[in-house]
Parts: C-alpha cells; structure tokens; sequence
C-alpha cells in the first residue's frame, strides 16, 4: 500500500517537545535536530501551549520538511491523568487558545501543591528549582530535573519512584481538562485527536476499554502505537487495540533533548503489520513523494 511506502522511504515523528514546555531544546533547535536524525514529517506537540510552532514550521520549511502542527493536552479522566495529542491543529481556534492557556493557569496552581507536599517531606526549594529549569510551562519534569540536581535521585526516572507520583512526597492531585472538552477542542479547530503513549497509564484491561470506548464516541481516531515509552510486546498490543477499535495508528519518539528521553528520533521501528497509519491520505506525504522511476518502489 502506499502509506506503507511513505513509512518505508519517510521517517515520521509525530510527538515531540521543546522548551516551550518540557524539552530541552528550543523549536529551532529540535527541528534541527530532527532534519539531522533524517525525519522528513515531524509534529511539534508541547504540553498545554502552541506557542513553539510557528518558529518550528519556518526551520522545519527551510530543512525541507514537512511540519505539523500539534499540542499535547492534559486531561482528567477518572481521576487519572491523560494527554490527547492533537495533530494537524489550527493553533488560532480561539477555544482551543482558551482552553490551553486555563490549563497552563492551573499548572501554576498545582507547583505550589507539590511544592508544599516536598517541603513537608523536607525537600526545599523544590518551587524555585523547578521555575529555573522552566522555559515555558511548569511541569513535573521540571521539579524532577531539580531534585535530580538537588541530590535526591541519580536521574529524572528514579526520581518518579520515589517522588511526584500518587502515594509519594510531591504529589499533588489536579484536574486538567475533561476528555470531551479536549476532544472538542482538537476536533472543532480541524485536527485529528489521538491517545497518547496508553501504555503509560496502568490502567488494567477493563479500563483500557473503556477509555477507548469513550474516546472513540467522543470523535478521537487514532492511538499511539509505536512510541519511546512502549515496549516492543506493547507496540503489538496497542496495534491490536487500534484495529479492534477501528482507530488509527500514530508513531512518534516523545522526544524530550539529549539525555531526557526514551528514544532518539528516527530510530522507532515502522507501525505493526495491519495497522492504518495516522498520516494515511495527508497531504504532507504527497508533497514528500519522490518522483517515479525504475528503482522506486511507487
């Protein structure tokens, strides 16, 4: 099929992040690095806010790429937390606007909540530490990089043990958006809604179900299948999941900057067999296609 060729020939990355929230590297900056690791389609998708993509785009067209603009939402579902990544967004959608910068409002809010519950474990400085790696948003990520640097864990991963999370010191409870005003926010400004990394969230099967189930009512049409944070096992299974629910698949590294990540952009394995990929009929693949000939596949 053809999208399979386009997988072949073109290095997709649809998740990504810089320091407009969680990243390391500027828009400019990842978008160079990404035309370095080959990535011929990329999507910039910060946390909460838009702000990055038009820095992107103009990098991004003077590499040759073709740009996507997109956003990754924090949702409360269940008492859980999610994130919908919007793809193919207009980032001007004025409740889309809206509702991210409520979201960033409430980032603020919950900072001094973890701040408090670190302090009470004896952990200080924790809300000035974290502001100082923030660029953008203020992020858990950012409270990490600051205990990490403080001495309380060798790295960001051992400090989500033992910190940040429910039932530990930093902890704090937070409701983000609920997932139908995400959805109706990506959809309405004329993007495609997809869940992201789902093997992140221990949700158990049933509630995976549900979640899908609920997601797909409520207009989501794709799942993130291969991603940094999946195991090669959960590529498969979330693949399996996708055709079950008539979803289609995303691929992208959650790219955070050197040392801050789980992969490196250009190095995810191609979509399980059967999978319909995201990008299928997108007009950002035609304008990548190269020109027919005898060697070409097409």
């Amino acid at each position: 099929m053809l999208q399979d060729v386009f997988e072949t020939l073109f290095l997709i990355d649809l998740h990504s992040h810089s320091t407009v929230s969680d990243g390391t590297l500027t828009p400019a900056e990842l978008v160079r690095h990404a035309a370095a690791q080959g990535v011929r389609l990329l999507a910039l998708t910060d946390h909460d806010d838009v702000a990055g993509l038009e820095e992107a785009r103009q990098v991004a067209d003077e590499h040759g790429m073709q740009f996507v603009s997109g956003v990754e939402i924090s949702v409360t579902w269940k008492r859980r937390t999610l994130h919908i990544v919007g793809l193919r967004i207009d980032p001007t959608y004025q409740p889309l606007v809206d509702g991210l910068a409520r979201i960033r409002a409430g980032r603020h809010i919950r900072a001094q909540g973890m701040a408090a519950s670190l302090q009470a474990a004896g952990v200080e400085g924790s809300l000035e530490g974290a502001y100082k790696h923030a660029k953008g948003i203020i992020s858990r990520t950012h409270f990490a990089r600051y205990l990490v640097e403080a001495g309380y864990a060798a790295d960001t991963r051992k400090v989500f043990k033992r910190y940040l999370v429910k039932g530990k010191p930093g902890y704090y409870e937070h409701h983000w958006a609920d997932l139908d005003e995400a959805l109706g926010w990506i959809i309405e400004s004329g993007g495609v809604a997809v869940l992201a990394h789902p093997g992140r969230y221990d949700l158990g099967r049933t509630n995976m179900l549900l979640l899908l189930e609920e997601f797909r009512s409520l207009g989501g049409s794709a799942i993130e299948v291969v991603t940094g944070s999946h195991t090669p096992d959960q590529f498969q299974e979330f693949g399996k999941l996708a055709r079950q629910f008539s979803l289609r698949a995303s691929l992208g590294s959650d790219y955070h900057g050197p040392g801050h990540t789980y992969i490196e952009m250009g190095r995810l394995p191609d979509l399980p067999h059967g999978c319909t990929p995201v990008w299928q009929d997108w007009p950002e693949l035609e304008k990548l296609a190269p020109l027919p000939s005898a060697a070409s596949p097409l």
